[in-house]
C-alpha cells in the first residue's frame, strides 16, 4: 500500500509539472503576439489568421483595428486577427543547387591550392637557408622519385577505371 500510494503522489507531481509548463509557455508565447502586434508600423507584411497576406498601411491601437494593403485593396482587420506572414522558403532547382556545390568546391581547391604554393615556397626558402651536404641531398632526391613512382602507379590504377 505504500509503494502504491508513493506512485500515485509521483504520478500527480509530474501532472501538476506539465501543467505548469505549458501554461508558461503559452504565456510566453501570447507575450511575443501582443509584442508583435502593438510593435506594428505602415509597411510591415502581416497576415491574418483566414489567410490574407498584406502590408500594413495603418494601425490604430486605441480601437484595436489595422488598415492592410493586399495587392492595392485596402481592407480594415480588428487587431487580434493579424500574425507574422508565412515564411516561404525559395525554391532551388537541381542544377542551380549542382551549380552552387560546383563552385564551393572550386573555391575550396583554389584555396588549397594557394596553400600549398605557399608551403612549397616556404620549404624552398627553408632549403636555400640551410646549406646541405652531398649525402642529405642523395637522400631526399630519392625520397621524392620514390614518390612520383607511387603516383605514377595510382595514376595508372585509376586510368583503368574511369575508362
Amino acid at each position: 500500500m505504500d509503494q502504491n500510494m508513493m506512485f500515485l503522489v509521483i504520478i500527480v507531481v509530474v501532472m501538476v509539472g506539465m501543467m505548469w509548463w505549458q501554461s508558461r509557455k503559452a504565456k510566453q508565447q501570447q507575450g511575443k503576439t501582443q509584442d508583435f502586434r502593438s510593435s506594428l508600423k505602415p509597411g510591415d507584411p502581416v497576415a491574418t489568421f483566414s489567410g490574407l497576406i498584406g502590408t500594413v498601411e495603418s494601425v490604430d491601437l486605441d480601437i484595436d483595428q489595422i488598415v492592410i494593403n493586399s495587392e492595392g485593396t485596402l481592407s480594415r482587420w480588428r487587431i487580434q486577427a493579424v500574425t507574422e506572414p508565412p515564411v516561404v522558403p525559395n525554391y532551388v532547382s537541381d542544377e542551380e543547387f549542382e551549380q552552387q556545390q560546383n563552385e564551393e568546391k572550386a573555391q575550396e581547391g583554389a584555396e588549397n591550392a594557394g596553400a600549398d604554393n605557399a608551403s612549397e615556397s616556404e620549404t624552398a626558402v627553408k632549403e636555400s637557408a640551410e646549406p646541405q651536404s652531398d649525402d642529405q641531398k642523395a637522400a631526399e632526391e630519392q625520397t621524392e622519385g620514390a614518390e612520383d613512382e607511387g603516383k605514377e602507379s595510382e595514376d595508372k590504377t585509376q586510368e583503368p577505371a574511369s575508362k
